[in-house]
């Protein structure tokens, strides 16, 4: 049993045994930073909500949006960033490995995704489509790398690895949908 039972946890959760509060710092610093930017980025490109309701007496073809729910994006993002950011932090406090540089930079290329992925905005479904197959990818070659550096970041990552799947098959059906304009009166 550890001296101090708060270290003693922050080492279990953050793999940081041996690692120096500063080290963990900076590696909580940076991981929640990356992920801060993809946040940001998705919120000041999130469309706005429209509170109104427009009346008239002509009865116009309305245009059917297909397009999840942003509630429902918004409930899920929360924690896959955060399983994410632990995942980064994870391989950021293992011990320095080639398998470990190698992980990082697969991280940090699945953030650098994340923020043009949430850039393009819902409008630009092709090029949403685009980087969510890269971001897919390359999610995927860091749980392969990850789990050779501390398996449970590769396990932690997984939830995310089917989020980004199961929205290139959402992006794909919606990009196909939006070339044929669907009405309804």
């Amino acid at each position: 049993m550890p001296a101090n039972p708060v270290r003693g946890a922050v080492d279990s959760l953050a793999n940081s045994r041996g690692r120096s509060a500063q080290h963990i710092a900076i590696g909580l610093g940076l991981t929640v930073g990356a992920v801060a930017i993809s946040t940001l980025v998705a919120r000041l490109n999130a469309p706005p909500e429209d509170d109104y309701e427009i009346y008239s007496d002509y009865d116009a073809p309305v245009v059917v949006e297909v397009e999840p729910r942003s509630k429902v994006f918004a409930k899920l993002w929360p924690p896959l960033f955060m399983a994410l950011t632990l995942s980064g932090l994870r391989i950021w406090n293992a011990p320095k490995s080639a398998a470990r540089t190698q992980a990082l930079t697969l991280w940090g290329a699945v953030q650098a995704l994340n923020v043009v992925w949430m850039a393009l905005g819902p409008k630009k479904l092709g090029g949403q489509l685009a980087t969510a197959i890269a971001s897919f990818g390359t999610a995927g070659a860091y749980v392969w790398r990850a789990r050779q550096v501390d398996a449970a970041s590769a396990s932690l990552v997984a939830p995310y690895v089917g989020w980004i799947g199961f929205a290139n098959v959402l992006s794909e059906g919606l990009s196909r949908r939006n070339g044929d304009t669907h009405t309804t009166h």
